[in-house]
Order: structure tokens, then sequence, then C-alpha cells
């Protein structure tokens, strides 16, 4: 069973940075893709970035290219989003997704594709 736990979220100022960090278990870190995602109250579920093992790509929604960055790190099992130049629009809770087998990352990123889910972490955005 594939096991999914985000970490990292708070409070953070406009401006800040914050790195979440998605450790993922039970699938061999072979070929897979993670997504970061993102909901905020009363809005859409949205694809923010996704990494591929299988081709190396990362993809970025536009609101986020260029202040955010993912990044795998396959000895811990493990994918952060560092979040730089935060804006309050950022505010959300984050949820880390899995696919397990090849992948190639899509855009836009489809919530669909990701069958394993962690339970999230709330992102705070003080102007």
């Amino acid at each position: 069973e594939v096991q999914v736990v985000e970490s990292g979220g708070g409070l953070v100022q406009a401006g800040g940075s914050l790195r979440l960090s998605c450790a993922a278990s039970g699938f061999t870190f072979d070929d897979y893709a993670i997504a970061w995602f993102r909901q905020a109250p009363g809005r859409e579920r949205e694809g923010v970035s996704c990494i591929s093992s299988s081709d190396g790509i990362a993809r970025y929604v536009d609101s986020v290219e260029g202040r955010f960055t993912i990044s795998s790190d396959n000895a811990k099992n493990t994918v952060y989003l560092q979040m730089n130049s935060l804006k309050p629009e950022d505010a959300a809770v984050y949820y880390c997704a899995v696919h397990d087998g090849w992948y190639t990352c899509s855009y836009p990123i489809q919530r669909a594709d990701f069958g394993s889910w962690g339970q999230g972490t709330q992102v705070t955005v003080s102007s």
C-alpha cells in the first residue's frame, strides 16, 4: 500500500519561503511521478507541480513558475517543493500525490492520474 505524508506547511509572511516535503513509501521509487496540488477554500483543487522519474521532466502551473521548485531525493523516497516569494494567493492546503509507474507529467497536471494522496499540509501567507 502506497503511503504519502506531507510536512513543512506553516504560516509565513508574503515574500517569504517554505519547503514542503512529501515522504512516500510502499512502492518502488524507480518509475513514478509525484505531484503537488493545492486547494484553497471555495476553489477547485489545482495541480501546482509535478516531477517524473521516467523522463526527468518537472512541470509547474504558470502562477508559480520561477518561484517554486520541485525536486526529489530517491535515497530518501522524498519529494520537495521549495516555495519562494510566497504570495497571499498561494495560501491553501497542499497535497502530495503519487503515480506509481511510468508516467510523464502533463500540463495541466491531471488529478485523476494520481491514485495515492496524502492528508495535506496547510500553507498560510500573511500580507
